[in-house]
């Protein structure tokens, strides 16, 4: 089967979503299928011949739209995976109707969409000539189901591909029939995993560190944005440490490539608190590392627990939780306003509320202190990586979506 991937985000650009396009489009690969991939022009696959490369797109804007096409139509596949989130196509309308511009040229290939985030288009980042393009572009595909923010991608997709229950819930709000064609697919790990994790690598690990061996290791794995909350978790390590002072922590990640306007220094501010707090010899700071090395996984393996203070709270689609559960590391989140079925508080995750330092620090505490629940939660975080996190489990639930690459499409747009 060939199958067209187009993802904007795609290496050397320096985010999730990058490292994820590439690491789907080389497992359908390592699964027999013709993976071709629809990217923007300074794209690369070091390391991953089996993909071929399509760098062409500009700037995914209305006048990408016949590249898109012609790029679909020359390629000839018998599906079609976009990667979809608004900021990898700067916020622009023109992919919301992917679907309909694929199946203009495809009228018998597959098209899936598999959403990163429920983020569609920003109408206030886009010119006033764009959206009278969107308007136009509306009529030729049809008004019927058609969203404001999605376009045609809900409606037009045979298949929608969530990261999460939470995900599903919110689309479900703009098109309710999400439900019947929605597959779960949480992200696997989005980082090379070492297999040197013995007892004297560890060791080998944490020396280069500066960890002793009674140092209890708290990890914070993923890049480091504002949403993340790490101020919560500084301060948690503060008020932890001051009882328990052998608790340290290791951040691990750099900064996003996208980028927050209002917080443009946000990691050296972080990095600032922990002096202001006095705690700074007690925090870690690897920054970014290299995607095609082992070494964030070497650090993960000589942890002791790993720890997530996001604001809205950790769901199942966020990589970096996936990345400590692989490890078998007793996680601490903090629980948003829905929790994903998976996850069970005091067996695989202890879950505390968003922006509350204390119980942050009383959790980290626990875990420190009771080796019981660092087993439980140790074995809980395997068996949920186990069910959810590999890439063997992830690739089998999408190729169900790509069916025998024959069957037509939903109908994305009026006939011309």
């Amino acid at each position: 089967m060939r199958v067209l991937v187009i993802s904007g985000a795609f290496p050397p650009m320096k985010a999730g979503e990058a490292e994820h396009a590439l690491l789907l489009c080389r497992h359908l690969a390592d699964r027999g299928l013709d993976v071709h991939a629809l990217t923007s022009r300074d794209a690369r696959t070091d390391g991953a011949p089996s993909i071929t490369l399509h760098p062409v797109m500009r700037d995914w804007s209305w006048s990408d739209a016949s590249r898109l096409r012609a790029c679909a139509r020359d390629i000839s596949p018998d599906a079609v995976l976009l990667f979809y989130i608004g900021w990898i196509y700067n916020d622009h309308p023109m992919m919301t109707f992917a679907p309909a511009l694929c199946r203009s040229v495809l009228p018998r290939a597959r098209f899936v969409t598999m959403f990163t985030f429920p983020h569609g288009w920003r109408p206030d980042r886009c010119s006033l000539r764009a959206r009278l393009i969107r308007k136009a572009v509306q009529r030729w595909a049809g008004r019927e189901n058609t969203d404001y923010l999605f376009g045609t991608l809900l409606r037009g997709s045979d298949s929608i591909i969530v990261l999460s229950d939470r995900h599903r819930k919110m689309f479900s709000e703009h098109f309710p029939a999400i439900a019947s064609k929605s597959v779960l697919v949480p992200p696997p790990p989005l980082l090379r995993m070492s297999t040197d994790h013995d007892a004297a690598s560890r060791q080998h690990t944490r020396s280069r560190l500066g960890v002793e061996t009674d140092h209890f290791l708290v990890a914070h794995f993923g890049f480091i944005y504002p949403p993340k909350g790490m101020e919560t978790l500084i301060q948690a390590i503060r008020i932890a440490s001051s009882a328990r002072k052998t608790l340290r922590l290791i951040v691990i990640g750099g900064e996003i490539a996208h980028q927050y306007p209002d917080r443009p220094s946000y990691v050296q501010q972080m990095r600032d608190m922990t002096e202001q707090m006095g705690i700074a010899d007690r925090v870690i700071w690897i920054g970014e590392y290299a995607s095609d090395s082992d070494e964030a996984s070497r650090y993960l393996w000589a942890a002791d627990a790993c720890a997530f203070a996001n604001n809205d709270g950790v769901y199942l689609n966020n990589s970096s939780l996936a990345a400590a559960a692989a490890h078998g590391l007793p996680i601490i989140g903090t629980q948003g306003t829905m929790t994903d079925d998976p996850f069970v508080h005091g067996e695989n995750i202890l879950f505390c509320p968003p922006r509350s330092p204390e119980r942050m620090a009383e959790l980290i505490q626990a875990v420190m202190d009771d080796p019981a629940l660092r087993m439980r939660l140790h074995n809980g975080s395997r068996a949920l990586a186990a069910e959810w996190f590999t890439w063997d489990k992830a690739i089998d639930r999408m190729l169900r979506t790509f069916g025998d690459g024959a069957r037509p499409m939903s109908l994305c747009h009026r006939a011309t």
